[in-house]
């Protein structure tokens, strides 16, 4: 039982308590401690957020951290003069330069947003899950210790206004893995000399799972949610693929590189890829790859075959 679901949380629910769900749900299909397949999220939604959580289950979990790397799109909405411990309106609310909010031109705000495209330094909210020696900011926030974190680079590759009527603005933001919503627009809202605090969020896509396909948690049951599970080569279908035959199947079962077939490759040959999908002639997903520069030949990095043999390896079952 090996895959992903894209699952359109609701607000509310934490992403923890949604795994929790699946994992009651796989329960109640009787599969014991011993059987029941480990299961985890990509990319943490606040419960304030909506929208896409990729859930992974089986061999699919030692797939998040290429689903998390994937670009985000977002939808959020802030509240100009106002400002809060926790950047969004969960948290202790105070006012900010009211009057100030009120006033932002349209031309003000283009001008700012400019600022916040592209690479940019961006400090993490103080409630977060960044890990401060060790531990979680949001712990040592929630027990009244002052959190310094750190500036780190994130990238802003779309910024637009969908909607501007001070004090509410509505964003389409596209953005890297690590970047936070709620301190863009705190920090957009002190750019304008008045604060911001995020009234709403919901995840629209994260690599190739949109909300436009996502499943409700709700509608979810025991007997539907392995019929759900997408297979796990759907988080590389961005990356080149080759495609092994049968003597090359062993060969990764084993955990060994092969020599390169320039026909092996899904579509033109990509030459040296540093990150590529080994996979059969059905598309199931075999392993995730790279180009060994010391030798002419193909290395397994992250190898499902040879974790579970050639049935069911990634096939959303």
């Amino acid at each position: 039982m090996n895959g992903f679901l894209n699952i359109d949380k609701p607000q509310g629910l934490t992403s923890r308590s949604v795994v929790d769900h699946i994992n009651r749900l796989l329960r109640e299909r009787g599969l014991t401690r011993a059987t029941l397949p480990k299961v985890g999220h990509a990319g943490t939604l606040d419960p304030l957020a909506t929208g896409v959580l990729v859930v992974a289950v089986g061999h699919a979990t030692r797939l998040i951290e290429l689903v998390q790397s994937r670009p985000k799109e977002y939808l959020g909405t802030f509240l100009f003069g106002k400002r809060s411990d926790t950047d969004d309106v969960s948290g202790q609310v105070i006012e900010g330069d009211t009057e100030r909010a009120a006033l932002i031109t349209r031309a003000e705000l283009d001008a700012a947003l400019v600022e916040f495209r592209g690479s940019i330094q961006q400090v993490p909210p103080a409630y977060s899950a960044v890990r401060v020696e060790g531990r979680r900011a949001y712990k040592l926030a929630r027990r009244g210790e002052e959190v310094q974190l750190q500036a780190k680079a994130v990238e802003v590759h779309r910024l637009e206004v969908v909607r501007f009527k001070p004090p509410e603005l509505t964003l389409d933001i596209e953005c890297g893995s690590g970047t936070y919503i709620r301190s863009l627009g705190r920090d957009l809202g002190e750019r304008l000399g008045c604060g911001a605090v995020m009234s709403d969020l919901v995840r629209t896509r994260i690599g190739q799972f949109e909300q436009s396909q996502a499943i409700s948690i709700s509608a979810l049951t025991a007997e539907s949610v392995v019929s759900e599970l997408l297979p796990c080569a759907v988080a590389t279908t961005h990356l080149p693929a080759y495609v092994c035959d049968e003597s090359e199947m062993k060969s990764l079962s084993h955990g060994l590189s092969i020599g390169p077939r320039e026909s092996a490759w899904q579509s033109v040959n990509p030459g040296h890829p540093e990150v590529f999908a080994f996979v059969d002639t059905a598309g199931t997903l075999l392993a995730i790859g790279g180009w060994d520069h010391r030798w002419p030949e193909l290395r397994p990095r992250l190898n499902l075959i040879a974790a579970c043999g050639t049935d069911e390896v990634g096939n959303g079952s």
